[in-house]
């Protein structure tokens, strides 16, 4: 552990958070031990300036900042919230806080959150909720989408697909051209979760979507197989490219670079790869994922990082004043610049850089994502859901017809997980 250094308030004052009083008037004092699982360079940077700042911000505060491993957090966070625990915490949203929450080990911040300013993270307040009360606070995300080849799409007279219906019919016209829809690499399971999480919840809703990740929902349900009967259409029209399950997520980018695919469901973290593989923004585009039932609102998944007060904090005011800061739009607009972190900032009334990608994802996420905002399915359903669930789902694409057995297998597994 270090203390960080009280620096310079040049350019703090700025930031909108009173610089030496707490909301209610009451000066900071004391000591705020932050841990903070910011470990790779640019989130480093992040963090330590984060706390430099704010330290600089209040006389009587001092910020004790620890960094540790990302990975080796995931196995440490538990103990670290037991005896003599920090007062603030990195990690995950929705529901990856559950251990923590049941286990009453993060602090219920509902007041926080009903603070006047928090309104404007307001696309993200689902994502920290569990029982009905807020556990924490984003600090940054990202957006999924559909990244497709413009160029393609302008040869074959084709526009982005708003409906479902639409996107078929982009589909067709796609295949007919001799070329694929969509590439992915289900190597690795994860990617044909994203498939399921956008077409559960844009036929079902957000709400269906979550309950399922948290097992109140049988995998045998109806709903569930109209979203597979929907995941289907594409399937057996040969709409994604051929032995996906053979490739990382990056194995499959070339289909996509070369033009024998035309798009691909993922994060926005592979716009670099696509750069790298020699597309330009003039080939490159965006488009959210298209409505299947007009009486859903659309759900994004948007992989969130959190912050948490430990239930055990010592300094309780200082903690809830860092994430108070740590929200605010100026700091928001600071940590997420492509300088830094380079995602989404979580308040909406940030300001965003200018690459296309970020300013598309942003204004998607703050203004056409009522829904709800889905964390992925290897973080809203428990770990071993998650595991089994994947392996359903990759399966599936591969042998469509197997659906029967793989939701009984899916359902066994629900009834012996969720006890």
């Amino acid at each position: 552990m270090h203390s960080i250094l009280k620096t310079s308030l040049a350019a703090l004052v700025a930031a909108g958070v009173a610089t030496t009083a707490t909301a209610d008037g009451h000066a900071l004092s004391g000591e705020l031990r932050i841990i903070s699982d910011m470990s790779n360079p640019a989130p480093r940077a992040v963090m330590e300036k984060l706390a430099a700042d704010f330290d600089a911000m209040h006389d009587d505060l001092t910020v004790d900042l620890t960094i540790v491993d990302r990975e080796a957090w995931k196995t440490q966070i538990r103990n670290a919230l037991g005896a003599n625990p920090p007062d603030v915490v990195n990690w995950y949203a929705a529901t990856r806080m559950s251990p923590y929450v049941d286990a009453g080990l993060f602090m219920d911040i509902s007041d926080l959150w009903n603070e006047p300013e928090m309104a404007a993270l307001a696309s993200t307040k689902g994502a920290m909720t569990l029982d009905g009360k807020q556990w924490g606070v984003p600090y940054t995300y990202y957006q999924w989408g559909v990244y497709y080849r413009k160029d393609i799409f302008e040869e074959l007279g084709l526009t982005e697909p708003a409906t479902w219906d639409e996107e078929i019919a982009n589909c067709q016209a796609i295949i007919d051209s001799g070329r694929k829809c969509y590439t992915i690499g289900s190597k690795f399971l994860w990617t044909a979760g994203g498939w399921f999480d956008y077409i559960n919840s844009r036929t079902n809703g957000y709400d269906f979507h979550i309950q399922l990740a948290n097992g109140e929902v049988e995998w045998t349900d109806p709903r569930v197989r109209e979203t597979f009967a929907n995941w289907r259409q594409l399937i057996d029209m040969g709409a994604f490219i051929d032995d996906h399950q053979s490739y990382s997520w990056q194995e499959a980018m070339p289909f996509m670079v070369d033009g024998e695919a035309t798009a691909y469901l993922m994060g926005n973290f592979s716009v670099a790869a696509f750069r790298d593989g020699g597309l330009t923004d003039d080939q490159l585009d965006f488009y959210q994922f298209p409505t299947i039932n007009p009486d859903v609102a659309p759900a994004e998944d948007a992989p969130t990082d959190t912050f948490h007060i430990a239930s055990g904090a010592q300094n309780v005011a200082a903690a809830k004043a860092f994430l108070l800061y740590v929200t605010s739009p100026e700091v928001q607009s600071e940590i997420n610049s492509g300088d830094a972190l380079g995602q989404l900032p979580v308040n909406a009334e940030a300001s965003v850089s200018d690459d296309k990608f970020i300013q598309e994802g942003f204004e998607m996420l703050s203004n056409n994502a009522s829904g709800g905002i889905m964390q992925f399915f290897d973080r809203d359903f428990p770990a071993e859901m998650a595991s089994v669930g994947m392996e359903g789902l990759q399966e599936f694409m591969v042998f469509p017809d197997n659906l029967d057995d793989i939701l009984a297998r899916l359902e066994e597994a629900r009834q012996r997980i969720y006890q």
